[in-house]
């Protein structure tokens, strides 16, 4: 179901009108819709919440914004701000203490990658006494029962890339094994996701690259991904074919609203779409942030051609279809590896995981973390660690 459709001539793709959308939960596009959250709050009876964000967030414009709004709306309200780029369990922890201690009642993520994770990781474990390691996406699901319920949880992006918003699932480094986990439970669904691209304009062009990169792949990777499921792989397509009008517009021009609206859209389509599975860019890329504490966009950037070059090899339809939708006229395996390249030269990425200085010798141990990760399982081709350690020394030596 969609809402406000505009077709007019100033705004003939109806990016800068405001939309709301219910599929897969509900969600409130359009700039400058930031100003409806303590709305939103009331009608969902939420009168306490926990504002959830990151380190590099926590003094941005949007973060002051948000609680006087609250505050303006009678809301009681809290922050916290400490989670890292690839969030760790004891920073959970802490985030579910301050949530208790505060008498919350939700909780509004709001940021990156790491705040979403971090906010639906401190969601999962708030009002139960369970080990987050629990809601470990390969163990069984934990019961939850009704004096257990979720708090309410509302998710408000303010990069185009992670593509988070929608679903539970959160990755954390485990500290003590020094490896990421995708953790989740199915009753876990936001509330209310919210896409304002005025939030975005303010994101600089290095980090808008790396995170678009990221959309870029979760679209890619999804789509790839077999077996048959028709809503996942057109949220994919139409996710690609966003990210690729929009991303080097984006880049090039901070303040193109029309550009951070589709990107941020596509965004949340390809991040739908990865429901589905993702592949080997992201459990390398999962291994490499656990341990190195890289930008997981841009690792996936980097890794992304490796593995294309060895995934690609008999998906000739499904790279027609990707190339159709990234406006491709020549629709070989070939070309749509070159044209992907291409892109990320683009929006200067770098040419290998060695520019993000990761060493050769840890590819062994990066292999054999990798492939105990979730994205590993749904790969389109099976792969043993010596052939993942192959890909992740060719990522170190060129990736491209």
């Amino acid at each position: 179901m969609t809402k406000n459709i505009d077709v007019s001539s100033e705004d003939p793709d109806g990016i800068l009108t405001p939309h709301d959308w219910s599929f897969p939960i509900p969600i409130s596009y359009g700039p400058g819709r930031l100003v409806e959250v303590s709305d939103h709050c009331i009608r969902l009876k939420i009168h306490n919440p926990l504002i959830v964000t990151d380190r590099g967030s926590h003094k941005l414009p949007f973060i002051g914004q948000l609680q006087s709004d609250l505050a303006s709306g009678g809301l009681k309200v809290g922050l916290f701000y400490d989670i890292s780029p690839n969030p760790k369990d004891t920073e959970i922890g802490v985030g579910r203490a301050q949530f208790i201690s505060g008498g919350h009642d939700a909780i509004i993520a709001i940021g990156g990658g790491s705040a979403m994770d971090g906010g639906k990781s401190i969601c999962l474990t708030a009002n139960n006494d369970i080990d987050l390691w629990a809601f470990e996406y390969e163990q069984q699901v934990p019961e939850i029962n009704s004096t257990q319920e979720f708090p309410k949880l509302i998710t408000i992006p303010t990069t185009a890339g992670t593509g988070a918003e929608t679903e539970s699932t959160a990755m954390v480094t485990d500290v003590a094994k020094g490896m990421k986990f995708c953790v989740w439970h199915p009753d876990l669904k936001p509330s209310l996701a919210l896409l304002d691209p005025e939030l975005t304009i303010g994101l600089p062009a290095n980090l808008t690259a790396w995170t678009g990169a990221d959309a870029m792949t979760h679209a890619i990777e999804a789509y790839l991904v077999p077996g048959f499921n028709p809503l996942c792989d057109g949220l994919a397509l139409e996710g690609l074919a966003l990210v690729s009008k929009w991303l080097q517009t984006a880049v090039n021009e901070p303040q193109n609203i029309k550009a951070r609206g589709g990107m941020l859209v596509g965004s949340c389509l390809a991040g739908i779409a990865f429901t589905k599975g993702l592949g080997l860019v992201h459990a390398i890329s999962h291994m490499v942030g656990a341990e190195f504490d890289t930008q997981h966009g841009l690792t996936n950037a980097v890794v992304l051609p490796v593995v294309l070059r060895f995934n690609l090899p008999g998906q000739e339809f499904k790279v027609q279809r990707m190339a159709q939708a990234m406006g491709l006229e020549d629709t070989s395996t070939q070309r749509f590896i070159r044209h992907i390249e291409g892109v990320l030269d683009g929006i200067n990425i770098p040419n290998s995981l060695s520019d993000l200085d990761i060493p050769m010798a840890r590819a062994q141990r990066l292999a054999e973390k990798a492939i105990l990760d979730s994205a590993a399982q749904t790969n389109p081709r099976a792969a043993t660690v010596p052939e993942i350690r192959t890909l992740i020394e060719e990522a170190i030596l060129k990736a491209r």
